[in-house]
């Protein structure tokens, strides 16, 4: 249950007026559907422009919002979601997902990787090679932009929606309005079946199946499988694809004890 303003104002043993003021503009964009300008920012918290001036000039310097294209109106960037992705250590993500994704490859026979979200690309940080004497493998490092990958997409579907919000703006190339009306319909059918299956644009008869590592209510990576097509595989895309959803399951459980929660 949350506390009344008045109960919180007896907790406060210290104010900091300009930090308040930065937090709500950054509070309140991220609960606005559309660019806000100076003048309605100062109207919805109550505030004349010219109290909220330099607050907007600073949150703009240190990149935590940005003017959308040639308008006015102001929406935040992705820097928070940055923050806390550099909180979550690679190396201990890492350390937590790689005896999972041993168990993955051996009980499938295939490859899988794990990525990360950097600066608008998809990042490969760690892999683990196929069991069989076959199979197909990304390297660590490979890097390709989020409307390219098809961890890029499971990543985005995944997101608050200021977030996704913010990387729309910034994906390379941009999309056209029907373009990126398929990419969120299809981030929605990514959410509702929790694991996706996408057929490589680049390497014929392997198919990408992702599933998202969740830490809260945002997904922070995301498990792969380069399920490539053999004459006698042990399992079926479908049959991967439930095992995939449970490894990346396993893998925000271990990431929420880690946090010290479940």
């Amino acid at each position: 249950m949350n506390a009344g303003a008045g109960d919180w104002d007896e907790k406060r043993r210290y104010t900091a007026p300009a930090l308040d003021k930065g937090l709500d503009v950054i509070e309140l964009l991220a609960t606005s559907s559309s660019p806000m300008t100076l003048t309605q920012i100062g109207n919805r918290l109550d505030r004349s422009t010219n109290m909220i001036f330099r607050m907007i000039q600073a949150l703009e310097y240190r990149g935590y919002i940005e003017q959308e294209g040639t308008t006015d109106g102001y929406v935040l960037t992705d820097k928070i979601f940055s923050l806390g992705v550099q909180q979550l250590k690679p190396s201990s993500l890492i350390e937590l997902a790689l005896p999972v994704m041993r168990r993955l490859s051996s009980a499938i026979g295939q490859s899988c990787h794990l990525s990360l979200y950097n600066m608008g690309e998809m990042v490969v940080v760690a892999r683990i090679e196929s069991s069989d004497e076959l199979g197909f493998s990304v390297r660590v490092g490979h890097r390709r932009g989020m409307v390219q990958s098809a961890s890029g997409a499971v990543l985005y579907a995944f997101q608050p929606e200021e977030v996704r919000r913010s990387w729309e703006r910034s994906f390379e190339p941009p999309l056209t309005d029907e373009q990126l009306a398929d990419w969120r319909a299809q981030a929605e059918e990514i959410r509702r079946h929790q694991v996706a299956l996408t057929p490589s644009r680049f390497v014929a008869s392997v198919t990408a199946i992702s599933s998202p590592i969740m830490r809260g209510e945002a997904a922070v990576a995301v498990l792969t499988v380069a399920f490539i097509e053999k004459v006698h595989s042990r399992v079926s895309p479908a049959q991967a694809a439930d095992q995939v959803l449970l490894a990346a399951r396993s893998i925000t459980s271990r990431l929420g004890q880690a946090d010290g929660y479940v």
